[in-house]
């Protein structure tokens, strides 16, 4: 009977708007979380859910892209065997190119099935164990005095590890650091984020100069057509460099490691379409001792949950971005899932993903049944 096809009937979708304490990176600023829920019902009784996060400055997808091509992907899914997940996958991706975010939600639905249908939490469905996952914060960008206060305000609140937005304007971001580094003292951990935000000069600048104030690394300090640019970057740098929109699939990883572009990789499941990929890339990377961060986009903690559940599968995710539902969510449309301990992360064994969205908040939100 397990193996037994589990067909799709139909598929739910929202447009699951999230609003939001305005948050500015370099490329722009978002007063609500773009987001899309799906529930992918089956022939089983079972269903999955799946959310994505729209970040059109980044991923070139927006909500009303992402609902439109869900309900695409619902047709061609309708009858299909939820259990084969790799060819249902492909299914997408021979359909349209790129459009990974809403391509995660599916992934993800397919997953919560699978998991569900092997009456086990994801991440023991994926080999995975429990560990000890602790989650940065981040500082969006603003004035440097405004972005220390706000170092400190995280410290108080027991905060380890800052993500700090840079890329607006060089000699102010080293000025932020400065002032950052000086509130907040030697003990905290300290992370960059340029967002593309950099020339190659202004990274050079300011990698070198903030170099001794402690970083741990920089994530994607150029736009992604300087990628040819990174090698000579990391021989200038005393910063270690982060590859985050330079890699979407498994074989952007592998460029980027054999060109020596990068020091480490940020995955995010609106970039590699889903869980599939980013095993992929996990394991490209891990080939090569090339340490991964999960990264995310602004989900609600039903993505989030997901995400904890691949990390306990990937245990060469070293680094964890996994705030963004401490980023000012101004609601939580979340069931059951990941529960924040200050900024660690823990989940239940409830099986599948273990998160669903609340009936209360989709009865307030524009639906199509496909």
């Amino acid at each position: 009977m397990k193996n037994k096809p589990i067909l799709i009937t139909s598929v739910d979708i929202y447009r699951f708007s999230i609003p939001m304490e305005p948050f500015t990176i370099a490329t722009g600023t978002l007063d609500h979380a773009q987001n899309v829920f799906i529930r992918v019902h089956t022939n089983a009784g079972l269903y999955g859910v799946g959310e994505c996060s729209a970040f059109p400055m980044i991923v070139g997808e927006t909500q009303d892209t992402c609902l439109a091509m869900a309900r695409e992907f619902a047709r061609l899914w309708k009858g299909q065997n939820a259990l084969d997940i790799p060819a249902r996958m492909q299914q997408l991706h021979s359909f349209t190119a790129g459009n990974t975010t809403i391509k995660s939600a599916f992934d993800m639905a397919l997953y919560d099935i699978a998991a569900k249908h092997a009456d086990q939490p994801l991440y023991k469905f994926l080999g995975g164990e429990p560990r000890e996952v602790e989650s940065d914060i981040t500082i969006g960008i603003g004035k440097p005095a405004d972005m220390a206060a706000k170092a400190v305000e995280f410290k108080n609140n027991g905060a380890n590890i800052l993500k700090v937005k840079l890329g607006k304007d060089a000699p102010e971001d080293v000025e932020r650091i400065k002032q950052i580094r000086d509130a907040v003292g030697p003990g905290l951990k300290i992370r960059v984020d340029a967002n593309q935000g950099w020339t190659f000069d202004d990274a050079v600048f300011a990698l070198q100069a903030i170099g001794q104030y402690d970083i741990e690394f920089c994530e994607q300090p150029m736009r992604t057509w300087y990628d040819d640019k990174l090698p000579e970057l990391m021989t200038l740098s005393p910063v270690k460099i982060m590859a985050d929109e330079s890699v979407y699939n498994h074989h952007d990883a592998r460029k980027q490691i054999v060109s020596k572009s990068c020091h480490y990789i940020n995955i995010k499941m609106a970039k590699s379409g889903g869980i599939l990929e980013a095993k992929q890339i996990h394991d490209t990377a891990a080939a090569y001792d090339i340490p991964c961060m999960m990264g995310g986009m602004l989900e609600s903690r039903i993505a989030l949950s997901a995400k904890l559940h691949f990390v306990y599968a990937s245990p060469n995710v070293k680094f964890y971005d996994m705030d963004t539902c401490m980023l000012g969510h101004l609601a939580d449309p979340c069931i059951g899932g990941v529960t924040y301990d200050g900024y660690k992360l823990n989940i239940s064994d409830k099986i599948g993903i273990g998160a669903d969205a609340d009936e209360e908040f989709l009865a307030g939100c524009e639906r199509w049944v496909v």
